[in-house]
């Protein structure tokens, strides 16, 4: 029998969507510090703490510049391999209240190496202590992407992919890398080598791309063998681009509340979530820094179906496509998909 298509009127869309299994592509554990944690980590840090009034004004901005200051002045409070430990169970605390049953979160290593001048064996450790105690009690999995910051250089690219794999020996959940950070001060192309040589040593290949800039961005992101995109915004400004990426069904980790509040996005009716969905992309939806942005993966669910016209059963299918998209192994990625499929059903 034919599965009857699901009408908005007949259930409770927000709760609907709260409990679809959903998968998480594109998070950044330094970007999911809720304001109460940033309050907790000032007393811990900060000479004079911060009040809750100042917490909240950091996470105010007007543009992409201004939102990587916010994200470097909340970031900033993360000091010790404890706080690391801190801000990986609140996470999959917060995950899990979503509904999510599965996250890949991009690291930057960058951040510990040049900022705190530090290696990052002790900080992976404590992360993963924070992982392992709230993958027990919340349910919810979580696999590690190490993000290098593109615009420190592909010398320095390479050396956090190295530490990545090497790790990986110790820490099955590191999965992949990634090159965040701004796209105009470190195209793709640098990093053709030592995506190579992450490929070569077992490590999947994501990257940022077409954010900030336009479709070169994106081309330079395949040709160097990335297998997700991270934004794509700027994939809708070139039609022969929109045909590779729906033949070879190269899958896009969006963030539309992002892309509005950094201002890569004018508009939320400029999108092109839609667009790409209805042109056969491998649309998957993702909340990138919910606390910057104000919108966790459950809120981007609930805003996209409402936005932009989607049927539950479209929602259904973009939950599946981030599970299709994941980098979990083949038993997992079926019986994900099995659930999603018999949900609401």
């Amino acid at each position: 029998m034919a599965r009857r298509a699901l009408k908005k009127d007949e259930v409770d869309v927000v709760q609907w969507l709260r409990e679809l299994p959903k998968v998480e592509l594109h998070l950044h554990l330094e970007g999911t510090i809720l304001p109460d944690t940033l309050l907790e980590l000032s007393q811990r840090h900060d000479a004079e703490p911060l009040t809750a009034e100042a917490a909240r004004e950091l996470y105010v901005y007007e543009n992409f510049l201004g939102f990587m200051d916010s994200f470097k002045a909340v970031s900033s409070r993360l000091k010790g391999p404890e706080d690391y430990e801190l801000i990986t169970y609140n996470m999959v605390r917060e995950l899990a209240a979503q509904g999510i049953v599965h996250a890949e979160v991009y690291i930057s290593f960058g951040i510990i190496y040049y900022w705190k001048r530090s290696e990052v064996e002790p900080y992976v450790e404590a992360i993963e202590r924070g992982r392992v105690r709230a993958e027990k009690e919340f349910g919810t999995t979580i696999f590690w992407l190490i993000d290098a910051v593109r615009h420190f250089g592909a010398e320095e690219g390479s050396k956090v992919f190295r530490k990545a794999a090497e790790l990986r020996k110790k820490y099955p959940s590191i999965v992949g890398i990634g090159i965040g950070g701004d796209e105009a001060r470190g195209s793709a192309d640098l990093f053709r080598d030592a995506y190579a040589e992450a490929k070569e040593a077992g490590l999947r290949l994501t990257a940022h791309a077409g954010e900030t800039l336009g479709p070169d961005s994106i081309w330079a992101a395949i040709n160097i063998g990335a297998e997700r995109l991270g934004h794509a915004l700027s994939a809708q400004h070139d039609g022969e681009l929109i045909d590779v990426l729906a033949k070879k069904q190269i899958p896009l980790e969006l963030n539309v509340t992002s892309n509005i509040r950094t201002g890569c996005c004018k508009s939320f009716e400029e999108h092109p979530v839609k667009q790409y969905f209805d042109s056969g992309l491998m649309v998957t939806i993702n909340s990138d820094d919910p606390p910057m942005f104000g919108s966790n993966l459950l809120e981007e669910y609930v805003l996209v179906q409402k936005q932009y016209g989607f049927t539950l059963d479209q929602m259904r299918e973009l939950a599946a496509n981030a599970v299709e998209a994941s980098f979990l192994q083949p038993e997992r990625k079926v019986a994900l998909l099995q659930r999603v499929e018999q949900y609401g059903w």
